[in-house]
């Protein structure tokens, strides 16, 4: 297990403060907001640690209300909307400097058999026949030594361009992008914390399907997003420590506004998660 990833397991280790209180904090490198993923990730555990163990989460769905300050702490307050006889939903808010920046709404359900199918896998290569998102990126500018691309907590192995590839190559650009996804260590068997990392992970790419769509690229010096909202469906059990492959899509992007889908299926092709989000996009002279 590397630093990033003991350090993003420490993020998700919240702090109870209170019934039903809970207390998280940010990374200590220097960043303008807090990353999406994680306040998603932290809210999620909160929810998931006022529900009993019988019950896995099936499905959230989150809206990004304010930038997240990295300086101080993020207080979650959980509310135990309801416990049914097999469903149990839970609402968080997630409060900065007394205003709610962030909201998410889960349910969990006990285990219950019913009818079963899904989407096809796409056929694409294994993720040791790819490069790594550091050689990526050294390809496109050189040499980069230092300790983010080095030492990150989720490992991509990208199957289609990246978005500065595309940026530079408009043959490249596209409306689908796959990647190769896991965490960079082996982890506990605890099922939460599976799904919570994935939560966080499922954030990283999502809104880039966008951006490669357009043969924009986040850095670029003319584009700027934030994610708006977030919905994620939980279908299987799954491990966020094997290969997972997120295969994403963007059906539409207007209004400044950008849509992208994504599905997540393990090596063996089982689909295990769908994910939509919305998100700000705007380009500078649009």
């Amino acid at each position: 297990m590397n630093a990033a990833l003991k350090e993003l397991l420490e993020l998700l280790d919240l702090e109870q403060i209170e019934a039903d209180i809970f207390r998280g904090r940010s990374p200590e490198e220097r960043q303008q907001r807090v990353f999406g993923g994680q306040v998603a990730g932290q809210a999620l555990v909160a929810a998931g640690r006022t529900v009993p163990d019988d019950r896995r989460v099936h499905s959230l769905h989150a809206y990004f209300i304010r930038p997240g300050d990295p300086s101080v702490p993020l207080v979650y307050t959980v509310d135990r909307v309801r416990d049914g006889r097999s469903f149990t939903t839970r609402r968080v808010s997630a409060i900065q400097h007394g205003k709610v920046i962030f909201t998410l709404s889960a349910s969990f359900q006990i285990a219950e058999d019913g009818p079963s199918h899904q989407a096809p896998m796409p056929e694409v290569p294994g993720p040791e026949e790819l490069p790594t998102f550091q050689e990526r990126m050294e390809r496109l500018f050189g040499k980069l030594d230092n300790e983010f691309m080095r030492n990150r907590p989720i490992d991509l192995r990208h199957v289609t361009p990246l978005t500065w590839e595309a940026a530079r190559d408009p043959e490249l650009v596209g409306p689908e992008s796959l990647v190769w996804l896991r965490v960079a260590g082996e982890l506990p068997d605890d099922p939460l914390l599976h799904v919570c990392l994935m939560t966080y992970a499922s954030d990283m790419t999502l809104l880039d399907t966008v951006l490669l769509n357009h043969g924009l690229a986040w850095g670029d010096r003319k584009t700027m997003g934030a994610s708006l909202d977030h919905a994620m469906w939980f279908h299987r059990p799954f491990r966020a420590d094997e290969w997972l492959l997120y295969a994403q899509d963007t059906p539409n992007a207007s209004g400044a506004r950008g849509l992208a889908r994504g599905q997540v299926f393990t090596r063996t092709g089982e689909l295990v998660v769908s994910v939509v989000q919305e998100g700000l996009i705007r380009v500078t002279g649009s």
